[in-house]
């Protein structure tokens, strides 16, 4: 007996998506924006990100205030790049049918650098943590950036 795979696609070939269709190209665009756009983070190329980003970009961080506009942005990287280095690892990235929507799931893997307010002491503390940020595409550039963590889990990986 032979057992043969069972594909999706022959049972329903009108969700089939090929690597030429429209759709899988937006798609792959959205991908490599979003790939893009962490790739500048990885470098430390705060301003490479802003080209990624639509002007008026809303930026939502766990446990912290929506920020609006590029300039926002900007002011938050400063403050992030001066507090914590930073590198995402095995980074996932997915997208939804229409291209205008994504999910990235990723590792950090920080040194904690200075002291914020509200938070632990600053002793360059190593740490690990799992995130994730999902993001809304507009006219091929991102306009909003939501990102989440477990603030409990790197409170103790930083305070133990």
């Amino acid at each position: 007996m032979i057992i043969r795979p069972i594909r999706f696609a022959q049972f329903f070939p009108e969700h089939a998506m090929t690597d030429t269709s429209p759709e899988s190209k937006a798609r792959a665009a959205t991908a490599q924006l979003i790939r893009d756009y962490y790739a500048a983070f990885n470098t430390g190329n705060s301003e490479a990100m802003l080209g990624f980003l639509a002007d008026d970009v809303i930026h939502d961080v766990n446990q912290g205030e929506r920020r609006q506009g590029k300039d926002k942005f900007r002011a938050f990287n400063a403050r992030m790049d001066h507090n914590y280095k930073e590198e995402l690892k095995d980074i996932v990235v997915m997208v939804s049918k229409d291209a205008t929507r994504a999910a990235a799931e990723f590792n950090v893997h920080g040194t904690y650098l200075n002291s914020e307010e509200g938070l632990p002491p600053a002793k360059g503390q190593k740490y690990v943590l799992p995130a994730g940020t999902f993001f809304v595409i507009r006219d091929g550039k991102i306009a909003r950036v939501t990102t989440y963590y477990n603030l409990t889990d790197w409170i103790t990986q930083v305070a133990g």
